[in-house]
């Protein structure tokens, strides 16, 4: 399915197109998957997992900035280390209609949270910052996912990891203000 949706586009990719290039049966695919589509968010299930696990392997940092800075560099790094998937994901993904559209809203949650524990850190770590508003955990989701599909749609997936930096500053300052 990647490899079909990475080369192909998602319209393009057809099922007998995927279990020719998997080397499997039409009947093993429908054994595993619904549809076309299932099989797709079962794989975008299935790398999301992979993603969330590199960056949430910066959590033991010793300070929250370093945490952020090491998450970062991991994130940018995963989708510049994938660049099939990347296409797929950011610029495939609205083509497979509502339904990915909503897992990936839903696949979003997990970075609500750690970008909201990684406020709470560091407010105990930091007393003096002001409160953290409600909305930071969403911005900053939204902000990072649209600038990386930004940079995949742009064609610069292998430039991604020079944007660490940047990212991360821009990260760090909104989680502090």
């Amino acid at each position: 399915m990647l490899e079909e949706v990475g080369a192909r586009g998602y319209a393009a990719t057809t099922v007998p197109r995927v279990v020719a290039a998997a080397r499997v049966s039409r009947n093993s695919f429908y054994a595993m998957f619904e549809d076309k589509l299932d099989c797709f968010l079962a794989l975008c299930d299935e790398e999301a997992v992979g993603l969330f696990d590199a960056v949430s392997a910066a959590a033991p940092e010793p300070d929250w900035r370093s945490a952020v800075r090491r998450g970062m560099a991991a994130y940018l790094r995963w989708w510049e280390d994938r660049p099939a998937f990347s296409r797929a994901y950011f610029t495939e993904m609205p083509a497979a209609g509502p339904a990915a559209v909503e897992q990936r809203e839903r696949q979003s949650d997990p970075y609500r949270q750690m970008f909201a524990a990684l406020g709470a850190r560091a407010r105990a770590e930091e007393p003096d910052l002001p409160p953290m508003l409600a909305l930071t955990p969403r911005l900053a989701v939204v902000g990072v996912t649209e600038l990386v599909a930004e940079e995949v749609r742009g064609g610069r997936i292998g430039k991604l990891s020079k944007l660490r930096d940047d990212v991360a500053d821009a990260i760090i300052t909104l989680i502090a203000s």
